[in-house]
């Protein structure tokens, strides 16, 4: 069974919304420590900072995939935008390349990795 693969931008912005998540998780633990300001605070900020992390990756994955190379997908036929050699459309999952070097080889995120470049 092969991996799961998905488009680097999805997988960006899935960290990021987890991110959200782990922060009102961890304020909602800090709620449990209401005897305790200093415990309870402690918490609150750290979940707070997790939120401002989450904010910070929203804004780097918006202003990086406004760079992005876009492209037509020659399954779905929808454009969706590719960051390195080798990537997924975000709506389908077909594998992606603008490397004529990798057409037909098998999919593999290695080929983004400027150590795997060098030795081909």
């Amino acid at each position: 069974m092969g991996l799961k693969y998905s488009s680097k931008i999805n997988k960006i912005r899935t960290f990021a919304l987890s991110l959200i998540f782990i922060g009102f998780l961890v304020m909602y633990v800090g709620v449990f420590f209401r005897t305790s300001m200093l415990v309870m605070t402690i918490f609150m900020i750290l979940g707070l900072l997790f939120i401002i992390a989450s904010t910070v990756v929203y804004f780097w994955i918006g202003m990086l995939s406004t760079r992005t190379v876009q492209v037509v997908c020659p399954s779905c036929n929808k454009v969706t935008k590719m960051l390195g050699r080798v990537d997924m459309c975000m709506y389908c999952n077909e594998p992606l390349t603008l490397d004529p070097e990798l057409e037909g080889k098998e999919f593999d995120e290695k080929y983004n990795r400027k150590s795997k470049k060098s030795k081909s």
